[in-house]
């Protein structure tokens, strides 16, 4: 499989039917599923429908949650990557690892090599992402990324608030000049 972004220590590329089995193991644990909305998958079936939809993602927008794997070794870790939200016409960036990589700062060098893609080579405006307010290492990653809070407000209506963070080009060069 063809590598989309390269960084220090990562790879991401597309999520592939092959990367089933490790996906499950993301997404039945309850730690990595706490705070994301979503309920914990059981199933290689759900699982298997999932990503045929990041498939079909990638074929329509050009981009999408890619699989993150350590260049050493080529363990999957996780994933990272860039989802249009249409409901809100806006880009987000997101990332889900599994736990024993976190605090490991893989996120955050994910993000930062996404924002660079998603600028320079997508031409894209504008990047959002969105947390839930309790999950203070994600909101982290935002900041030290360059991201900047943009506003409290719910994710889906009659949801919860989740804290927005947003950055576009310029924002991320005078971060990087400071």
């Amino acid at each position: 499989m063809k590598t989309i972004i390269e960084s220090e220590r990562l790879l991401l590329r597309e999520i592939t039917l092959d990367d089933t089995e490790e996906m499950l193991r993301l997404y039945s644990d309850p730690e990595v599923q706490k705070f994301t909305g979503e309920p914990v998958v059981t199933s290689m079936e759900e699982m298997k429908k999932a990503i045929e939809l990041r498939i079909k993602n990638y074929k329509k927008y050009g981009y999408g949650r890619w699989a993150t794997v350590l260049k050493s070794g080529k363990q999957f870790v996780g994933w990272a990557g860039l989802a249009y939200l249409p409901e809100f016409d806006e880009v987000d960036l997101g990332y889900r690892f599994l736990p024993e990589f976190w605090g490991s700062g893989l996120a955050t060098e994910a993000s930062r090599a996404i924002l660079n893609y998603g600028f320079d080579v997508l031409k894209l405006d504008k990047i959002v992402a969105i947390a839930m307010k309790e999950n203070k290492a994600s909101i982290r990653v935002m900041e030290k990324v360059g991201m900047e809070f943009e506003k409290l407000a719910p994710y889906e209506p009659g949801s919860i608030d989740a804290v927005w963070y947003c950055c576009d080009k310029k924002l991320i060069a005078k971060n990087k000049s400071q």
